[in-house]
């Protein structure tokens, strides 16, 4: 496992989206969760949320640690801890009850 983490850091991180329909995310480490209206990625720069419509994982390579998503893309968000992500919503669902 080891070896798979060193060979992902060894690429660049990077994000190709195509008319908010097609997203490509390189430097992927691992997808911790995704529906088909969120995906949180770990990346090498950081946990990476995506949010959309109609989300769908169309291709997901972990050596080179790629992937790429279809659906309305509505928004990107980096976080730096996955506990932050909780804390946010926690403060929008008590903002928004």
């Amino acid at each position: 496992m080891e070896k798979l983490d060193d060979a992902i850091t060894n690429y660049n991180h990077g994000i190709t989206l195509v008319e908010r329909k097609s997203l490509i995310v390189t430097g992927v480490k691992k997808i911790e969760n995704f529906d088909d209206e969120e995906f949180l990625m770990e990346t090498i720069m950081g946990f990476l949320i995506v949010k959309g419509e109609g989300l769908e994982l169309i291709k997901l390579d972990t050596m080179q640690g790629n992937v790429s998503i279809k659906g309305i893309i509505k928004g990107l968000n980096y976080v730096e801890d996955v506990k932050q992500k909780d804390k946010e919503q926690g403060i929008f669902n008590r903002l928004f009850k």
